[in-house]
């Protein structure tokens, strides 16, 4: 079998995730105007909307292989789908600061960054577009009898870019520009209002 580009997609969070997601530093960087989105980036063991799945044990091993791309500030991504296995510098709009398993999940955060392509993502993402992270990778595929498309052992992943067209149903990422709106659930922020209700 030979290796081939393999591209998925998955939406953004069209208005937060409701979970304390970021760290006391990641809190001052958005407060000071910077934006980190957080959220599903891809998924295991699923078949989703390009009819593939990926077995665990193979993200799981890329994902492992992906936190030191991580630890080197080096996690870019792009906006759309480029056709190469390459990631331009001059196309790149954000990276990937940290990613973790929430069950089959691949979850993680992305900062914006303040490049010709990051200031297009802050806009449209500020504009209330709804946009997808897409997983860009190399390998092969082999189909089942049932008509699933599984992900070979072979696969490498290159990076996430940014979308507008996702596949997997119910995989968003949120937006973290407003720490009281977007990062705490309606509870959280009722308790925090009762809370300073008490403290008065």
């Amino acid at each position: 079998m030979s290796k081939k580009l393999l591209r998925e997609y998955y939406e953004l969070c069209d208005g937060g995730v409701c979970q304390d997601l970021l760290t006391e530093d990641e809190k001052r960087f958005v407060n000071n105007g910077g934006m980190i989105l957080t959220g599903k980036l891809q998924e295991a063991e699923c078949e989703n909307g390009n009819k593939r799945m990926y077995p665990r044990p193979v993200l799981e091993r890329e994902i492992k292989n992906y936190q030191k791309l991580i630890q080197e500030r080096r996690a870019l991504g792009e906006l759309d789908h480029p056709n190469t296995n390459v990631i331009q510098l001059e196309k790149c709009s954000h990276l990937v600061t940290e990613v973790w398993w929430d069950g089959n999940s691949v979850m993680g955060k992305v900062k914006v960054l303040d490049t010709p392509s990051g200031q297009v993502l802050r806009s449209l993402v500020d504009s209330g577009v709804s946009l997808g992270i897409s997983s860009r990778g190399l390998g092969s595929v082999s189909e089942g009898a049932n008509g699933t498309v599984t992900v070979q052992d072979d696969f490498q992943l290159i990076c996430f870019d940014f979308v507008s067209e996702p596949s997997t149903p119910g995989a968003y990422m949120g937006l973290q520009e407003g720490i009281e709106k977007t990062i705490f659930s309606k509870a959280d922020r009722i308790n925090r209002a009762l809370n300073d209700v008490l403290e008065d």
